[in-house]
């Protein structure tokens, strides 16, 4: 496996090095955004000349995205498990999140599922942010981390509308969802994609009209549904679309700039939201 490809597994065990180089890293950007600053994302980020190369993603021809099915959903968190056991994710934190909502009155009741994870947004606003130059583009414009670059300075946090990266609490380094390159330049897809029992999330390259993703939206367009985005207000051009009522219902639930994913998304008192 490359230096580039070295997995969380690894980096873990040489979280101390890593400290040092973050230390400094942190020291070259000590004028970064104060944290308290609540009220516009946008005065986080860096000057353009700081991001403007890490957000260009390499000439490698591929856009990668997402296709999730809420209709197919059925809420097991089996694309949650497999995301945590792949990645080594500490209980209490989350690269990806299935929220849920009940909806009806008895005895015409259901429940609506809905997973997250990280966007990979084209306009990614972490990327603008980041004052350590560690968040970047990967292949197929993967919105990726730098883990010998990191310095846990937590901007990214702050700007994300989809609550999508959280700090590891033994690294104190920024953890998101990076599409699971270590599998997919093997040629695997990603690890919660082949998990899901019910074909609900698909993963591929949108340049590809014969890849799985966009067989998926093909076949859900031709059928006349409709294919959302969460917050597009945002202009961050995300890379994943749902099918399905459960983004309609759900995504006020969704965390946004500074939070994260948490357990507090399957407290018991939420089984039934007060209206």
């Amino acid at each position: 496996m490359t230096k580039k490809n070295q997995n969380r597994r690894e980096f873990l065990g040489a979280a101390g090095v890593a400290a040092t180089g973050a230390l400094a890293a942190s020291a070259l950007h000590a004028d970064a955004p104060n944290l308290t600053e609540q009220d516009d994302p946008a005065s986080f980020f860096q000057p353009k000349d700081y991001w403007q190369e890490r957000m260009k993603a390499p000439d490698d021809g591929k856009k990668y995205g997402w296709f999730i099915d809420t209709r197919r959903c059925f809420g097991c968190h089996g694309c949650e498990v497999a995301c945590k056991a792949e990645n080594d994710v500490p209980l209490g934190n989350y690269i990806r999140q299935t929220f849920y909502k009940d909806v009806g009155e008895y005895p015409k009741v259901a429940r609506m599922f809905l997973p997250m994870a990280c966007q990979h947004c084209e306009d990614a606003p972490c990327i603008k942010a980041c004052p350590c130059g560690a968040l970047h583009k990967g292949g197929g414009g993967s919105v990726v981390i730098d883990y010998e670059k990191c310095c846990g300075h937590a901007t990214c946090v702050e700007v994300c509308p989809y609550g999508a990266i959280y700090i590891d609490p033994v690294a104190n380094q920024a953890v998101k969802c990076h599409n699971c390159y270590h599998r997919v330049d093997e040629g695997m897809e990603p690890a919660c994609a082949t998990t899901c029992p019910s074909d609900a999330v698909y993963f591929g390259d949108l340049n590809d009209p014969n890849s799985k993703v966009s067989a998926a939206m093909n076949e859900a367009k031709q059928n006349d549904v409709e294919l959302v985005q969460l917050r597009g207000e945002k202009e961050t051009k995300p890379r994943m679309w749902f099918a399905g009522p459960a983004p309609a219902e759900i995504e006020k639930s969704i965390p946004t700039e500074g939070e994260s994913y948490n357990p507090e998304a399957y407290n018991i008192f939420n089984w039934k939201e007060s209206e």
